[in-house]
């Protein structure tokens, strides 16, 4: 993580492209974009038989489901793939808060969405009857097996959120000031004053003494 706040460095930086796309949630999006496209692109192509009737024991709702979580999925990566790209630039720490939950929420979510979809088109390929031609077969168990995939890469998409929501709260109640790298342990932050608890050490009487009035 950075040192910025949310886990950004100051706004303006240069864009570096090769430290962006090693960012661990980078890494994270870019496969939970690819396992989008596959689920819903196995399923698209070969998800229906020639009677457009879904191979998930004919329950279409079944194709739907997994079509409308992918889809989604798959433009929420690109919305938060630029965000990510845009974040070091977002000048506004309350901008940066805002996207961080966003982030975490949405995450949070889909990965559940994604373990529903999960459980019900295995739960519905297991009562299938089998095919004798086999059409379609090895699109479906893909798209079973990326949406499993995708629990986790979304799981850690809100756990990398979560980890940077903190960095920002933490940084929230950071102190302001710093301490002056010149003082030594010990030393008092400021020199005592004439008249002052310590006005008899380190000063002098003066050269001349006042005189009675006789």
């Amino acid at each position: 993580m950075n040192g910025g706040a949310y886990g950004a460095g100051k706004a303006g930086v240069a864009f570096d492209p090769i430290t962006f796309v090693q960012r661990p949630q980078v890494i994270l999006r870019l496969l939970s974009w690819v396992f989008a496209i596959i689920v819903f692109g196995c399923i698209s192509s070969q998800g229906y038989d020639k009677n457009d009737v879904c191979l998930y024991n004919e329950n279409n709702g079944a194709c739907s489901f997994g079509i409308g979580v992918g889809v989604i999925a798959f433009l929420a990566c690109v919305a938060f793939l630029i965000l990510d790209y845009m974040f070091d630039n977002i000048s506004s720490i309350k901008t940066r808060k805002h996207v961080v939950l966003g982030d975490m929420g949405f995450s949070g979510f889909w990965s559940f969405l994604w373990f529903v979809n999960f459980c019900f088109l295995a739960d519905q390929w297991r009562v299938t009857p089998t095919s004798e031609d086999g059409y379609g077969v090895n699109n479906v168990q893909a798209a079973i097996a990326f949406s499993f995939f995708s629990i986790f890469t979304w799981a850690g998409l809100c756990y990398f959120a979560f980890q940077r929501y903190r960095q920002g709260a933490d940084s929230a109640f950071a102190p302001t000031y710093e301490a002056d790298p010149a003082m030594m342990p010990g030393d008092a932050p400021y020199s005592s004053y004439p008249g002052g608890p310590d006005a008899g050490e380190g000063y002098q009487d003066p050269p001349f003494g006042s005189s009675e009035p006789t």
